[in-house]
């Protein structure tokens, strides 16, 4: 049976002024899956944010919430979201339990039960009653997840949600993100330039360029093999790899070859044969940062946040 996509972009176009930032986008979004959202600065992935929570309309093309076009039916299609924008700001002078409360008032339906059960789920139970200007960022980017989920959206949309966050903050954000994408069925999307980070977060991940979509695909695709080997002489290495048709990546101290394992033992023996040196070999396997590069020609991207 074919799921049915939670969101969906259809043929989405945004022009601003003279400019085409968001080019005929089309996207699905699945319940219970974690969708990573990439490309360079100004690529147009917060312009497409702002269409999906109903901040900006598209010039064309429509954005649908569960079935529901944002167009004609706004506040049915924004009660289906949950949004974190980088560091959720608070009221620090209030308890964690009071600024639910406070949120939970916003919304029709959220009970005293559905508060103390995203408490739970986001394991803020031991410090909930304590003033928010107590805790740490890794609690507060949690109490921002509970306050996301309280109304119990269908579609959670997370722009930098570790930025400043530790090593083990990043990891607990992204143990929660996982739990509640299959417990509670929810489609999650990222946007965030923490590319080792996205691909452990996330199922699959969507590359954005000049407003198009120019990729789109799964992490745990299975991937091209590969195998880095170091070996001299250099040009003599590379004449061998042109005779055998092995189309090659050259770095400064070695070759990148797209070759199967059971190419190796036979290839290893006509490179000595050749009067080849060869210094290592070993397996490699290429980071979603070699995939991302080579998708959008070096677009620039931070491999981590300091602040």
């Amino acid at each position: 049976m074919e799921t049915k996509p939670i969101v969906k972009l259809q043929n989405v176009t945004k022009v601003i002024g003279k400019k085409k930032i968001i080019d005929d986008l089309s996207l699905d979004l699945l319940p219970g899956q974690i969708t990573g959202f990439l490309g360079p600065n100004g690529a147009g992935k917060t312009t497409t944010i702002r269409m999906m929570t109903g901040l900006m309309k598209p010039t064309s093309g429509e954005v649908f919430i569960d079935g529901q076009a944002i167009s004609t039916n706004f506040e049915e299609s924004m009660s289906k979201v949950g949004v974190i924008v980088e560091n959720p700001e608070m009221y620090k002078f209030m308890s964690g339990y009071k600024n639910l409360v406070h949120f939970a008032r916003m919304n029709k339906n959220v009970t005293k039960d559905r508060i103390d059960e995203v408490i739970a789920q986001v394991g803020l139970q031991n410090r909930i009653h304590e003033k928010v200007s107590t805790y740490s960022l890794g609690m507060r980017q949690r109490l921002g997840l509970a306050q996301a989920l309280l109304h119990r959206p269908k579609f959670l949309i997370l722009d930098e949600p570790t930025n400043g966050l530790d090593p083990a903050g990043i990891r607990e954000f992204r143990m929660y993100l996982r739990k509640i994408s299959i417990e509670d069925d929810v489609s999650i999307f990222v946007s965030s330039h923490l590319l080792a980070e996205i691909e452990l977060m996330c199922d699959r991940i969507a590359v954005i360029q000049n407003g198009k979509l120019i990729s789109i695909k799964e992490v745990k695709e299975e991937q091209e093999s590969h195998y880095y080997v170091e070996a001299t002489p250099k040009d003599q290495a590379l004449g061998f790899f042109a005779s055998k048709n092995i189309k090659v990546e050259a770095y400064e101290n070695g070759y990148l070859l797209p070759i199967e394992t059971k190419e190796v033992p036979v290839l290893v023996a006509e490179m000595v044969s050749n009067d080849l040196q060869i210094y290592s070999l070993h397996p490699h396997r290429k980071t979603l940062e070699d995939q991302f590069l080579e998708m959008t020609g070096g677009g620039q991207i931070a491999e981590s946040h300091k602040k």
